[in-house]
């Protein structure tokens, strides 16, 4: 279900069967002449997209374009990066997570694939989401449950499952123990491109000239692109649906308010 396509009823049905909210993370930045601005987010969402088919009571945001590409690869002028400080981009963050949390949801997660070989260590992106996340999760449950909330017999069972900090949870798309070798705008992009998005590929435009695109063609096919965007749904489908468990507590009703 596309959140935007909601009515207010679909909305609190979701929260009450505790339906994971999706957002597909992304940016807007160069990835050399023959393929477009978008692919960082466009290839998380067209695998969400694939998940969805097969569960079609999860819940996918909007896509999120507005991240921290940097200006690494290559300048803005004339090449269409779109550069937002990480900064920011955290306190917009904080505003989407404690709005989710507000009207309901406690099962929302954060998919991103842009510098997704870093993820362990952390991006401008990926962090800006995480710092993001935190902070409002802390905010969040002192101001709805008091200070000492942790401490409180009510989470006893803290270490048992009871983690509030559950409630939101960023990811990366790929399954860092069955990795593809990443590159940036190389066969790995091309292809996921190429089987997820062809008409955003124009390999008629392809340049030797950057060393990072080099090895695209000739080496880029909707097969290869197929089988990592597989890797990709599995590694979603085991985060968002691996056993069923127990609906928490929720601030909205299966009535609503």
């Amino acid at each position: 279900m596309r959140y935007e396509k909601m009515f207010p009823w679909q909305i609190r049905e979701a929260i009450r069967k505790n339906c994971p909210l999706v957002i597909p993370m992304g940016v807007l930045e160069y990835h050399a002449e023959h393929l477009t601005v978008g692919v960082d987010a466009h290839v998380v969402r067209g695998a969400i997209d694939l998940l969805e088919k097969e569960h079609p009571e999860m819940v996918v945001f909007p896509t999120f374009y507005l991240g921290t590409p940097s200006y690494a690869v290559a300048g803005p002028e004339g090449n269409g990066s779109v550069e937002i400080d990480s900064k920011v981009v955290s306190a917009v963050c904080e505003q989407m997570f404690t709005s989710l949390l507000e009207i309901g949801f406690r099962n929302i997660h954060g998919f991103s694939f842009h510098q997704g070989e870093n993820f362990a260590q952390g991006m401008p992106t990926d962090l800006a989401f995480r710092f993001a996340a935190r902070r409002v999760l802390f905010a969040f449950l002192e101001k709805t449950r008091g200070r000492g909330w942790w401490g409180s017999e009510s989470m006893a069972d803290y270490y048992g499952g009871n983690d509030p900090f559950e409630w939101i949870q960023i990811h990366p798309i790929a399954n860092p123990e069955k990795p593809f070798p990443g590159d940036h705008a190389g066969p790995l992009e091309t292809s996921l491109m190429m089987y997820l998005s062809p008409e955003e590929v124009d390999m008629a435009r392809h340049s030797d000239t950057m060393w990072y695109a080099r090895e695209a063609p000739g080496n880029s096919s909707a097969e290869y692109g197929k089988r990592i965007v597989e890797s990709y749904v599995e590694n979603m489908r085991s985060l968002l649906f691996p056993l069923e468990k127990p609906v928490p507590d929720s601030a909205v009703s299966a009535e609503g308010t």
